[in-house]
């Protein structure tokens, strides 16, 4: 008899939650578009439209956005073989004192987690699940393009 009574409110949770994590990766794509300079991202964000506008707003939220993208496979091909060197070379640049190493830079943590954050401060968590991996893998090329131009 308790069994009967839970169900409905299992039933009633888990909508809850289908409902919550649909409004989280509705905000999600809205910082998306934000950071792209408030390109058409569409339902599903299979499509980003144009990325000419996307950067990182920091040497050490594009080192760590580079992190992410190669710990996940998200960058291929040619890219994959450099990505990993430009990472360093950023974090060279990055580097501190022995007190302060360039891996506990805040930008470089938030970006090695997947939050790319803007020059104008806006963030988007590239690991939601709204995003498709097509687009998170224009975002990661994109971003490697930049981080090559930093160096």
């Amino acid at each position: 008899m308790n069994i009967s009574k839970r169900h409905p409110l299992l039933l009633g949770g888990s909508i809850a939650i289908a409902i919550f994590s649909g409004s989280v990766a509705a905000q999600d794509l809205g910082q998306l578009k934000g950071i792209m300079g408030g390109s058409n991202i569409g339902g599903a964000a299979s499509s980003l439209g144009s990325l000419s506008s996307i950067t990182a707003g920091s040497t050490g939220n594009a080192a760590g956005v580079i992190e992410f993208c190669v710990k996940n496979n998200y960058l291929g091909g040619e890219n994959a073989s450099s990505a990993s060197s430009v990472k360093d070379q950023l974090m060279g640049k990055l580097a501190g004192s022995e007190e302060q190493p360039a891996q506990n830079n805040p930008d470089y943590i938030s970006g090695a987690s997947g939050i790319l954050t803007g020059s104008g401060g806006q963030s988007v968590d590239l690991s939601m699940a709204g995003l498709k991996a097509k687009a998170i893998k224009k975002v990661c090329n994109k971003i490697l393009d930049q981080a090559k131009s930093m160096l």
